[in-house]
């Protein structure tokens, strides 16, 4: 395992990050290549220390000469947001300096060539820096994972709907609960733009079928336990067994997924209907029938009427809530993967 360190200019004169990446070369170059990284957004943690607990199996794996295919992994993929605080809360999601969120408006390659990202030379902000690099060390890999968390969660995938079902497998082996379906365009994202090249190949030039490209949701931003990170890292590691990456016998892979699978048009983001504070009914993973209370809000506290309700818009399966407990009006305070489409439009999209 070899530790290098990119090095992201900043905005300003004497301002620069550091992000270390670690490549294993693999013995076959007949194996496929993966690209894991966490953190895109900078304060979300849990794929952070699941990283940290596959690293010591790889490490193993690589002394016993266990490695195939080509591996390149960065642990905290964005040393600009996990710098913004304000005061005393991360803000990782969104640049200051832009007010674009580290996932979205990725450079979109018409080939998977990275020649044609722009340079360290070209004039541009920082957070566009950082993408460009994030892009020419993850192009050219079979399988691309992107660590992220929500809110309040289970543990979900994120997968391109050209992807499924041959990435069934992938699920299975990670051990997620869900996997939320998704094409077309979602703001040019880190696993948008790790897929759209080969889309614009010959299919079997392609190899679709072989391809990973995912973004995954480990639950939420507080479930950062050493229980909960090995059963990640495992869940990686027999992911890489699974695809080949990494030879082990003593691993059991998986091939079946059972979990929750739907696409991104049927998620329900359902908004509060007034401002006040949040009582919930429901949590990650539950099942519940329209009509069913998923919160109320205590709008009036003491007053005769002074609590809303927030019902369930049809029947689903809770994917998340929110972490906070007060809400504006309008705030999105459950997703709802629902049996059939949903009525509101903005649901289809990835929420910022």
């Amino acid at each position: 395992m070899k530790k290098s360190v990119e090095t992201i200019r900043g905005d300003s004169e004497g301002i620069a990050y550091e992000m270390p990446v670690y490549r294993i070369s693999g013995s076959s170059t007949e194996a496929p290549s993966a690209y894991i990284q966490a953190a895109l957004h900078g304060d979300e943690l849990p794929g952070v220390v699941a990283i940290d607990a596959l690293m010591p199996k790889l490490r193993r794996a690589a002394a016993e000469g266990r490695i195939r295919g080509n591996l390149t992994i960065v642990p905290r993929a964005n040393p600009i947001g996990a710098n913004q605080l304000l005061f005393h809360a991360a803000q990782g999601r969104f640049d200051l300096g832009t007010r674009t969120n580290y996932n979205r408006d990725f450079p979109l390659l018409d080939r998977p060539d990275v020649s044609l990202l722009p340079g360290d030379d070209v004039a541009m902000s920082a957070d566009k820096r950082l993408k460009a690099r994030l892009l020419k060390l993850s192009v050219g890999h079979d399988i691309v994972l992107d660590l992220h968390c929500d809110d309040e969660g289970v543990a979900y995938l994120y997968v391109p709907e050209e992807l499924w079902p041959a990435m069934e497998d992938c699920a299975a082996n990670m051990g997620v609960d869900a996997v939320i379906l998704w094409g077309g365009q979602s703001g040019s994202s880190f696993d948008e733009a790790s897929l759209h090249p080969y889309l614009k190949m010959p299919r079997r030039q392609a190899r679709l079928e072989s391809r990973v490209v995912t973004t995954v949701e480990y639950r939420g931003t507080s479930d950062v336990y050493p229980d909960i990170a090995e059963a990640d890292g495992e869940g990686l590691y027999r992911l890489l067994v699974a695809r080949g990456v990494v030879e082990d016998t003593s691993v059991e892979t998986r091939k079946a997924f059972d979990g929750v699978v739907a696409p991104i048009e049927h998620i329900e983001m359902v908004p509060a209907a007034c401002a006040g504070a949040i009582l919930y009914d429901v949590k990650p993973g539950d099942r519940v029938k329209a009509g069913t209370r998923l919160a109320t809000i205590v709008r009036a506290p003491g007053e005769d009427g002074g609590r809303v309700e927030v019902l369930a818009p049809q029947d689903g399966y809770i994917l998340t809530r929110r972490s906070h407990r007060a809400t504006r009006a309008g705030d999105d305070l459950v997703k709802l993967v629902g049996t059939r489409p949903s009525s509101d439009a903005r649901s289809g999209a990835l929420e910022a």
